[in-house]
């Protein structure tokens, strides 16, 4: 076992996959980096408390941020204990199922090619695959 891998902690990943809002945050940076802007014009939640969940995914060691401008992007960066990347991904694979979780992903859609996007969402980049940017690791 690697030394990266010891140091991983598998009680944050639990406590970080046990909220439904982060979960939800994952389901929609699933494959894609996402403005911070559009999870608060999905979720219907505040800026900060949006922030909040976003930093302890952080923590948790399964989100990366990129500051671009004035804005936030966010993408899920697999673990680098196996096991717990295996975990995340089950997670994610799992959620995805679920109808809400598949409605969020339909806002989603609904408010990237919205022709007359919302005023939250005026100027916002709009959300980037991953393989788009380059990173082999995710």
């Amino acid at each position: 076992m690697t030394p990266a891998a010891k140091a991983f902690d598998l009680a944050l990943l639990f406590a970080a996959l046990s909220d439904r809002t982060r979960l939800r945050l994952l389901n929609l940076m699933d494959g894609r980096e996402v403005c911070v802007c559009y999870f608060v014009e999905i979720l219907g939640q505040s800026q900060p408390k949006i922030s909040r969940h976003l930093a302890y995914l952080r923590r948790a060691g399964v989100v990366a941020a990129r500051r671009e401008g004035k804005w936030m992007h966010y993408r899920i960066v697999p673990p680098t204990h196996a096991g717990a990347a295996r975990i995340l991904r089950e997670a994610i694979e799992v959620v995805r199922e679920e109808k809400a979780m598949k409605a969020d992903l339909a806002r989603l859609g609904k408010a990237c090619g919205a022709p007359q996007r919302s005023s939250a969402l005026e100027g916002a980049p709009l959300p980037v695959l991953v393989e788009a940017l380059g990173c082999t690791a995710c």
